[in-house]
């Protein structure tokens, strides 16, 4: 079966592969911490066959291939696995896959983590339900989704004219990712989500940097990535743009990311 699938401002737009892969680089430093320690605290030992769902990033895959070992297997998937190449050796196999409209690339996974990947897909549902099928009876699945609702701002300080600059170019991106049919509260419910496709234990955590120079990095790469369209929609002007790239590169900016939810379950 097939389903559409929604993208943000996708990392197949030749034009902005450079800012794509910019702010891919970005969520290693932001997010890897907290991923690692969620995923240590389910157990993640040598021998573990592992389903990295829609990646984004060779950071996660490689942590994981080092802990599963060479007879353990990491199974890394996505839309675009191009830039996969550099870690597809054993114990990692790279398939395309879009989790959004296509069945499992396989079964018994002791885990399944996808972080930042089902927002943008448009069956949810469809996806979550996918991910728990995979999974051995006892495994556990980790998802980590954004929630830019829960923390609009770029500044969170917002004390002058170049805070108020950043926060509306924020909210212009929020706008042009809600026409897109991106679900900016997705990321609160997850846990809900978890328990409603069949998961026991489930929990949830949220976290967010408010400083880090990870933080300019991804906002340098958004804006410039999406700059085109929010001039085009009116939502800023070219003008506007470069004064705010101009502040996060003087470093004067107390940037914040849109927190990431955590949620992970067990399966019966």
């Amino acid at each position: 079966m097939m389903r559409t699938q929604v993208h943000s401002f996708g990392n197949r737009q030749t034009s902005a592969k450079v800012e794509a892969g910019t702010r891919l680089d970005a969520f290693a430093p932001l997010f890897d911490p907290t991923t690692f320690r969620h995923i240590e605290d389910l157990g993640l030992g040598s021998g573990w066959r592992c389903w990295e769902v829609g990646a984004g990033g060779t950071s996660v895959i490689s942590w994981l291939a080092k802990k599963v070992g060479p007879t353990g297997k990491v199974l890394a998937t996505g839309p675009d696995i191009s830039w996969m190449a550099p870690v597809a050796r054993p114990p990692v196999e790279v398939h395309l896959h879009d989790v959004g409209a296509d069945d499992p690339p396989g079964e018994n996974f002791d885990l399944v983590h996808a972080r930042l990947a089902l927002v943008h897909v448009q069956d949810r549902q469809w996806a979550l339900r996918s991910m728990v099928r995979a999974l051995r009876p006892g495994g556990r699945l980790l998802v980590e989704d954004a929630d830019p609702a829960l923390q609009p701002l770029a500044c969170p300080d917002e004390y002058g004219p170049d805070q108020q600059l950043a926060n509306r170019l924020r909210q212009g991106f929020r706008t042009l990712l809600t026409r897109r049919g991106i679900d900016l509260a997705y990321g609160r419910s997850l846990p809900r989500l978890l328990r409603e496709a069949g998961l026991r234990g489930v929990r949830a955590e949220a976290y967010f940097p408010v400083v880090s120079p990870a933080c300019a990095a991804l906002e340098t790469a958004t804006i410039r990535q999406v700059r085109e369209e929010l001039v085009s929609s009116r939502l800023a002007t070219g003008e506007d743009i470069d004064r705010h790239l101009a502040n996060v590169a003087s470093g004067s900016l107390d940037l914040a990311t849109a927190p990431m939810i955590s949620a992970w379950g067990r399966k019966l």
